[in-house]
Formats: structure tokens, C-alpha cells, sequence
């Protein structure tokens, strides 16, 4: 229940997005996050900002385990704290 998969979508390119060749995540233990990363992604989690991302920005889907089962949201990447984003590699598909 302690990792965080981290997926990167959309963009100038559309990274991800069906029908690509590109596929970019990664994955973050939480335990290893600093104390001020894991609130803000538990506030991501309980809180989701809205709205589009910035033009040509990315959208980041970040999913964890939780006791009830897999918990997933959808925030555009400057919401993101960059302890995630950096977690993301970039892989042919």
C-alpha cells in the first residue's frame, strides 16, 4: 500500500495517450517522500484540483493502494510535486 504509480500523459506530443509508441511512468514508495511532499499528495488525493492543464501541459495519473483498493487521480502537472514527476521514465511501447 505504499507506492505511488506515477503516469505522465498528454502534451505537446501526447505521451500516453492510446495509439502512441511512448509510455512514461513511475513509481514513488511514499515512506520515502519528505513530510511536505506526502501531504501534498494526499491533498491531490482528497482534494483534486480542477481544471485543464496548461496548453501543451501534462496531466499526471497517480495511483495508490488504499484499504478499500486502488485509489486514482488526474492533475495537471503543475499540481504535481516534483518528487513524483521526476520518478517518471520515458519507455517504447
Amino acid at each position: 500500500m505504499d507506492q505511488i504509480t506515477v503516469e505522465r500523459l498528454g502534451g505537446f506530443g501526447g505521451f500516453g495517450l492510446p495509439g502512441g509508441h511512448l509510455r512514461s511512468r513511475g513509481q514513488v514508495e511514499q515512506a520515502k517522500l519528505s513530510p511536505a511532499d506526502r501531504a501534498a499528495v494526499d491533498a491531490l488525493f482528497d482534494n483534486p484540483p480542477k481544471g485543464p492543464p496548461k496548453p501543451d501541459g501534462f496531466t499526471y495519473r497517480l495511483t495508490r493502494q488504499t484499504a478499500k483498493g486502488p485509489q486514482t487521480v488526474e492533475v495537471a502537472e503543475q499540481h504535481v510535486p516534483d518528487a513524483l514527476k521526476a520518478s517518471v521514465k520515458d519507455e517504447l511501447i
